[in-house]
């Protein structure tokens, strides 16, 4: 077998996993604050493309329209946590599971009945012609998907550990009872961290569709990845996401190539089963000890 292929496969594997790293980063983020998901997180990824390409096609430069669609998927995680999570919080019960689905379920066929049910391509301005280093073809597109991730998360790290408004985040995420007597609003941090969700899956929304193209249907396979990469890291390990995210992408593109793309979602099923039945925190995830 070729080195040279095995090689090929696995960094472009492992660069598009950084996708559903990403996407379970949001997980992370909301997790954090209010031990809720959004299980329409993958509907969020598919709105924000669809958006963002209704920009592009208004004649929008490039820059604008990602911004404008990670507006867009802040607008939309602060209106699932308003309307789905919010007042299941409230009265803590586990009703935010049903409801986020059901958000999920009508950002998709609010896809379809504006958009339509074709996929379509996202113009980028980024190339797509391969750039040979040490003989592996690495393409701009893919390159963007890492500096794009990469960007987004140390940003938002940054925010968490350099602001007030970050500050209060961590505050919520340690001990939410406890920043509540120290003046903090854990309703406004948990809104935030919906924000800040919506923010990501705006970004994974962007980078992935011009690779993939832009359908009501793009994010159903990656949200079931990006649990799977959330859960095998930790929902509390940002750096641990990233390096699963990695393998996972690797392990795929290599199982693709010698069993065959019907075999391309075992690995992270695979890692999903096993992390639940043997290290339920994660690999990156901290024990957490509750005192009674």
């Amino acid at each position: 077998m070729n080195s040279v292929i095995i090689a090929q496969m696995v960094v472009s594997g492992a660069l598009m996993g950084q996708v559903y790293a990403l996407i379970a980063y949001g997980f992370q983020l909301t997790f954090a604050t209010s031990k809720s998901i959004n299980f329409g997180q993958g509907e969020l990824v598919m709105l924000s493309a669809f958006f963002s390409l209704s920009l592009v096609g208004i004649g929008l430069p490039f820059g604008l329209v990602v911004v404008g669609g990670l507006l867009f998927g802040v607008g939309m995680g602060l209106f699932v946590e308003r309307a789905g999570v919010r007042l299941a919080l409230e009265q803590k019960s586990e009703g935010w599971i049903l409801l986020t689905i059901i958000l999920g379920l009508f950002g998709f066929s609010a896809a379809e009945n504006i958009w339509g049910r074709d996929d379509r391509p996202f113009p980028t301005p980024i190339s797509g012609d391969p750039i040979q280093v040490l003989g592996i073809g690495i393409t701009p597109l893919e390159l963007s998907v890492t500096v794009g991730v990469l960007a987004i998360m140390g940003l938002i790290e940054g925010f968490k550990r350099k602001t007030l408004l970050g500050k209060a985040f961590e505050a919520v995420s340690t001990d939410r009872d406890a920043a509540e007597l120290m003046g903090i609003s854990a309703t406004r941090t948990i809104m935030l961290s919906y924000g800040l969700s919506g923010l990501v899956a705006a970004m994974a929304g962007i980078l992935i569709a011009p690779i993939t193209t832009v359908g009501p249907t793009m994010a159903s396979a990656l949200i079931l990845k990006a649990f799977s990469v959330a859960v095998v890291a930790g929902l509390n390990s940002g750096f641990g996401v990233v390096i699963t995210g990695l393998v996972l992408g690797a392990l795929e593109s290599l199982t693709s190539y010698y069993l065959g793309s019907g075999w391309r979602e075992a690995p992270g099923l695979t890692l999903l089963i096993l992390a639940l039945a043997v290290r339920p925190n994660g690999l990156f995830g901290k024990t957490t000890i509750r005192k009674v």
